[in-house]
């Protein structure tokens, strides 16, 4: 299969690259760099620029850019950066998809489950309505932008990824250090919910969706066992063998972080994969303390 992935620098999409390639897939990129490479094509969704030629016997588009959401305190302009880099080339993506004589088969979106909010322990499947903070709006706004590519009447899957878990990116290699130096520990209530995912699984996740005509619209890639706060915190030190003794009330993390604070760590968003495990998707890694073993001592 010819693939045209978005985001292909970042942490998942480079990862997704060699995955594919590995599995046998024609990979082309979009890239906002200049095309040094055979089958890279230049877009600058700020500029509404794109190389159609990038699409010339594509069946599937993958779409994965956007400014990072947890890189830098959310000022106002962080906030418009954030919204914007989303709208804009998730916009220009679809509309151009929308106008194109031989449109690719499949479209996979991301968005991320920050999509439905704060639901404290309630049990989260794909049919929830978005919530209402600053993350949920910005994933409403991303997942409504997709809507000119259902012209094209492709199969139109948005992934709603959880927190995805590998060494070498994302959230866990931030963690990596203090955990380390024993100074990791609870935040918070301790008791709010940690959606996650491994790296290896959402690979596995994506591939399956490509081969299974039936997935369509919002699909949530988490694992199946979601865990609070503070089991994630008791599994991650024993796996390091390290002591948990540290917590960070809430008034502190929101001091230290302002208000991402509530939304990337004192929300509590226990999700459910209904739609991948009804569709059997076979989870590698379904419990967190052999994920991470395996993350960390593979």
């Amino acid at each position: 299969m010819k693939i045209l992935i978005t985001g292909s620098s970042g942490f998942i999409g480079s990862a997704l690259v060699s995955n594919l390639r590995n599995n046998g897939h024609t990979i082309t990129r979009l890239i906002r760099n200049k095309c040094n490479n055979p089958g890279d094509f230049q877009w600058n969704p700020a500029s509404s620029e794109i190389d159609c030629k990038a699409f010339e016997g594509v069946q599937a588009v993958i779409h994965l850019a956007g400014a990072g959401i947890s890189e830098k305190r959310w000022t106002s302009s962080v906030k418009r950066q954030i919204l914007q880099s989303r709208i804009m080339g998730t916009s220009l993506l679809c509309e151009t998809i929308s106008q194109l004589k031989d449109p690719p088969s499949i479209l996979i979106s991301a968005s991320g489950i920050g999509y439905y909010g704060n639901r404290d322990s309630s049990i989260v499947d794909e049919s929830f309505d978005c919530g209402s903070d600053f993350l949920a709006n910005v994933a409403k706004q991303w997942e409504m932008a997709t809507l000119p590519a259902t012209s094209a009447r492709i199969r139109l899957v948005i992934i709603r990824m959880g927190m995805v878990l590998d060494a070498d990116g994302g959230a866990l290699k931030k963690m990596l250090l203090p955990f380390q130096l024993g100074l990791g520990g609870t935040i918070g209530p301790g008791s709010q919910y940690m959606s996650w995912i491994t790296l290896d699984d959402v690979l596995s996740a994506i591939q399956h969706i490509l081969r299974h005509d039936t997935l369509k619209g919002p699909v949530n890639l988490t694992a199946p066992n979601p865990v609070t706060n503070q089991e994630f915190t008791k599994i991650l030190g024993k796996v390091l063998r390290r002591p948990v003794l540290m917590h960070i009330p809430s008034f502190a993390i929101k001091v230290i972080m302002g208000e991402m604070a509530k939304a990337l760590i004192l929300n509590s968003i226990r999700i459910t994969p209904r739609k991948l495990i009804d569709s059997g998707f076979k989870f590698k890694h379904p419990d967190l303390l052999p994920a991470l073993t395996y993350i960390l001592e593979s």
